[in-house]
């Protein structure tokens, strides 16, 4: 949902939070997350793969590395949001554990951009 300029940026503050799949010949995936000062929460900012890729687990393997990741770190929650028709992505987070008891938030990123919000307790 992010434009090129925002995930830059994400990228210049959080490139330490950033996990990318590269084959050496491509690059098939990514997973931006941020945590907060406190150590507690983190959110994924941005998870990716690319339309060829999809399908083949490479969503669910980035995941489970952060979140091995976050509970290695400490952190104890996890949220997200994900547009309400990516039945795919909720059926992905949902098997993680994923829950979404706020429901819908409508206009989350403006006029017309509803997110389902979904968190996970570590």
């Amino acid at each position: 949902p992010y434009p090129y300029f925002v995930l830059r940026q994400l990228c210049d503050l959080h490139g330490d939070c950033l996990l990318v799949l590269d084959d050496g010949e491509g690059l098939h995936g990514y997973v931006l997350y941020v945590t907060t000062r406190d150590g507690y929460r983190s959110w994924i900012v941005s998870l990716g793969v690319t339309r060829d890729q999809r399908g083949r687990g490479l969503g669910r393997r980035l995941m489970l590395e952060v979140l091995r990741r976050l509970r290695a770190e400490g952190a104890r929650e996890v949220r997200l949001t994900v547009e309400p028709a990516n039945a795919a992505a909720i059926m992905l987070y949902r098997s993680l554990g994923f829950s979404s008891d706020e429901g819908v938030r409508h206009d989350y990123f403006g006029p017309g951009e509803d997110r389902l919000v979904m968190t996970l307790g570590l």
